[in-house]
């Protein structure tokens, strides 16, 4: 859902196109959230915008974009909600062509599936520069980006971290060079063939297992098989909530093998002209994000079954950055 390889992205942009003549979006319903400034959204600086705020269809997008959509409201602004659209590309076109007005996406997703780019930038700050120039042409303004990296990582359960002592992705490569039994993953099968996934990351670390020693499976399954140990490592979404439910310990990528998927606001240019207060508006809100905000609040719909609406509100007010009206 967060990068599909291109065969996959290929797929998604005809399925996009062909749901709605003209690429228009149909669905959508007003967001009426009884809220006002708190310490964003002061002196309403988007009252009388009308702004349709979208997302992709996973868990983390949806409380995104719902975020994004309260701060709006509490800046005065009129909110449709269209988040939730299958896919990546389909919220990507939306925003590029003016269906939709903003939302908060990925700047690896950006740069290696929307752009073409085949290399990674490892510095995440110029990870998203290259994006913000490259998207000009598309008519797509991005603003400053989060902290909030939902890139690829590998975790193990509590007592094999004690059992085995690796906290990065050399150690990991150290032990299967010195204990090959040892090292048994998870991984969906993308993963497993990916040259940002599996094969890269064997590469990166001077890395080979034997075929025996890795599993594949559905992204559901190996956190539940990680946390039984019945697979010493699994592959994990840094900031997904079942990493801190289940208390795994996730592996730090030292040699920043993996690709950045930074969080940051897209906002469709012609948009932003209109309404440059946006970035003032959204700022506070985005430098906020991080993985261990992701984390909690993903947790909250993914383990505590919360909606995700119903998840960002409530966050929004306890931070302050919005009231109830």
């Amino acid at each position: 859902m967060r990068r599909p390889t291109a065969p996959v992205a290929a797929t998604a942009l005809l399925a996009a196109l062909a749901v709605v003549p003209g690429c228009g979006l149909t669905s959508g319903s007003p967001m009426v959230d009884d809220v006002k400034p708190g310490s964003v959204g002061r002196g309403q600086p988007l009252k009388g915008a009308d702004l349709t705020v979208t997302s992709k269809e996973f868990t983390e997008q949806l409380v995104l974009g719902a975020i994004m959509g309260i701060a709006f409201q509490a800046a005065g602004a009129d909110v449709l909600d269209r988040t939730g659209i299958q896919g990546s590309i389909g919220s990507r076109e939306a925003v590029r062509n003016g269906d939709a007005d903003a939302g908060y996406e990925y700047t690896g997703t950006a740069w290696i599936t929307y752009l073409g780019n085949s290399d990674p930038i490892a510095d995440p700050g110029k990870q998203w520069e290259a994006v913000r120039e490259a998207d000009r042409k598309n008519g797509l303004t991005w603003l400053a980006p989060s902290a909030l990296n939902n890139t690829y990582a590998l975790a193990m359960n509590r007592t094999n971290s004690k059992k085995y002592g690796t906290r990065t992705l050399s150690e990991v490569a150290a032990l299967a060079r010195s204990d090959p039994k040892a090292v048994t993953v998870c991984v969906e099968s993308e993963f497993a063939n990916r040259a940002d996934g599996m094969p890269g990351m064997e590469k990166a670390y001077g890395m080979k297992l034997p075929g025996g020693n890795i599993t594949q499976m559905d992204t559901g399954i190996i956190y539940t098989q990680v946390k039984k140990g019945s697979c010493t490592y699994g592959e994990v979404f840094t900031t997904d909530g079942r990493i801190k439910s289940m208390d795994l310990a996730v592996m730090t990528d030292d040699r920043k093998f993996f690709p950045n998927y930074n969080v940051a606001p897209q906002i469709n240019s012609r948009t932003f002209e209109k309404y440059p207060a946006i970035a003032d508006v959204l700022a506070p809100v985005t430098a906020r994000l991080d993985n261990a905000v992701a984390q909690e609040l993903n947790a909250k719909v993914d383990v505590d079954g919360e909606d995700p609406h119903a998840v960002a509100l409530d966050w929004m007010k306890a931070e302050g950055f919005v009231k109830e009206g």
